[in-house]
């Protein structure tokens, strides 16, 4: 049975452990919070009390982690991966972080004599606990090829998209084509709503035409029964997309409605809606038109 470590068991960490555990492999895992780690070790998983406890029992080590600061003091910090880490050894990290991170982190472990590999995911807490993420995958081929099976106790859809970094690049960009998606999903909702149409009939109508898609299919249920319980909080959004703005500086890419999403994301938080699902971006468009979506 192979030995893997886990670091991170948060809403998308703890069912993607979970799912490992299900596969048949061997988990030592590590997180801040200890309950989370005793409801993981329940399932079989070995608890260690650090990062670096982690790398010093396991050659594959995958992290699920906020955003880069985190992932940098987990693996640089003092007790951390880099502390424990063996010749040879993996880390997989499936935060979504700026594609740069990713880079350095790669750099600083090929000085050890080991591997780092970008493996950002979409799906949310659903396709998590389900083992149905899309992974997106940025690597050397060998370390692609030698972890594909590990990736898809986690996920259906697992796509190398070339060298380190290039997983997060292509997560930056799932992550604008949702939260675009969504605003307009809740503008035109909030149209037809405001206009007197039962929005669940609006829904059947559209769902299968060209307007259809899965952002549609996973929000319009969630907003129409006022169901905000975060699969993907709005405050995560907001990390992704500051990524993809700082990245798109750096490249000279002009990103307009990007920026205004981020707007609208950030005054959503000032009225406390950070910690909601994302699909709250409705609230934002319910407010200027005065109008609620829901069940008619």
């Amino acid at each position: 049975m192979q030995k893997i470590g886990f670091i991170g068991l948060g809403i998308m960490g703890k069912p993607m452990a979970r799912n490992l555990i299900k596969g048949g492999y061997s988990l030592v895992v590590y997180d801040i919070i200890q309950s989370s780690m005793a409801e993981v070790a329940s399932l079989g998983a070995t608890v260690a009390s650090s990062p670096s406890e982690v790398a010093t029992q396991c050659k594959t080590i995958i992290t699920m982690l906020p955003n880069g600061p985190e992932v940098k003091q987990v693996v640089t910090g003092k007790n951390g991966i880099l502390d424990g880490m063996q010749e040879g050894s993996v880390i997989i990290d499936m935060s979504s972080i700026a594609p740069l991170v990713s880079k350095e982190m790669y750099l600083l472990c090929k000085e050890k004599k080991a591997s780092f590999m970008d493996a950002p995911v979409s799906g949310g807490e659903p396709k998590a606990i389900e083992g149905t993420l899309a992974i997106m995958v940025g690597c050397d081929e060998a370390d692609f090829e030698a972890r594909l099976p590990i990736l898809k106790t986690m996920g259906t859809s697992v796509v190398r998209t070339g060298e380190i970094g290039s997983g997060n690049v292509t997560k930056l960009v799932n992550q604008v084509i949702v939260a675009l998606n969504i605003a307009a999903l809740s503008e035109a909702m909030v149209l037809g709503t405001k206009a007197g149409v039962d929005p669940e009939l609006i829904f059947e109508a559209i769902k299968g035409g060209l307007a259809g898609s899965a952002v549609m299919n996973a929000k319009t249920p969630m907003i129409i029964n006022r169901n905000f319980k975060p699969g993907f909080k709005i405050d995560l959004h907001i990390k992704d997309l500051a990524n993809a703005l700082e990245t798109s500086h750096q490249l000279g890419v002009s990103m307009p409605l990007t920026g205004l999403m981020m707007e609208i994301m950030q005054a959503l938080k000032t009225d406390g809606e950070g910690q909601n699902d994302h699909s709250a971006i409705v609230h934002f468009f319910e407010k200027l038109a005065k109008t609620e979506i829901s069940k008619k």
